[in-house]
């Protein structure tokens, strides 16, 4: 089976790829999501909770703004100059990571006092579920289609089967 440059990135490296690219935002954002459900439920805008909401918020941010430059100098550029990619399938996924991580990084902004400044707590309570939600949106969408095979849209490259033999190993 071929994969997206997504499925490529995360599968490559291992285990580090898997934890820079997926393992570590996705702890880091989830952490984000159930104190943000703890949050708009209870309305207990201090303590606990709310200070790891707020670190979880700033870090993933800042950590996407790391990801998102990354790729775009490794991967995104490289691979449109080459005329690489692997169908809309393989576009649709990589795009979708990277956008998923602005919401993300709007948090962030927002936990440094850089945009949002005029809104009550309650408004950026509002923001941020909103952003949390599009990061969910977005990232599933990255994932749903990173998964998928290119071939299903054309794409011409080498197949590997399951069933196909092994090489023969080398002696040295």
């Amino acid at each position: 089976m071929n994969m997206t440059h997504y499925m490529q990135l995360l599968a490559d490296n291992q285990p580090w790829n898997l934890l820079i690219f997926m393992a570590i935002p996705v702890v880091l954002a989830e952490t984000l999501a159930i104190t943000e459900l703890y949050i708009l439920f209870t309305r207990k805008l201090h303590g606990f909770v709310w200070l790891l909401n707020r670190i979880a918020g700033a870090a993933v941010g800042v950590y996407f703004i790391g990801i998102i430059a990354y790729l775009l100098a490794t991967a995104v550029i490289p691979i449109t100059k080459a005329g690489e990619w692997r169908t809309v399938i393989d576009m649709v996924a990589v795009g979708s990571y990277l956008i998923g991580g602005l919401p993300l990084i709007w948090i962030a902004f927002q936990e440094f006092g850089l945009v949002n400044k005029s809104l009550t707590q309650e408004g950026k309570l509002k923001v941020h579920a909103i952003c949390v939600a599009l990061f969910l949106v977005f990232g599933h969408i990255a994932m749903i289609s990173g998964m998928l095979d290119p071939v299903l849209l054309g794409y011409q490259g080498s197949v590997h089967s399951m069933d196909a033999p092994m090489p023969a190993a080398h002696a040295h």
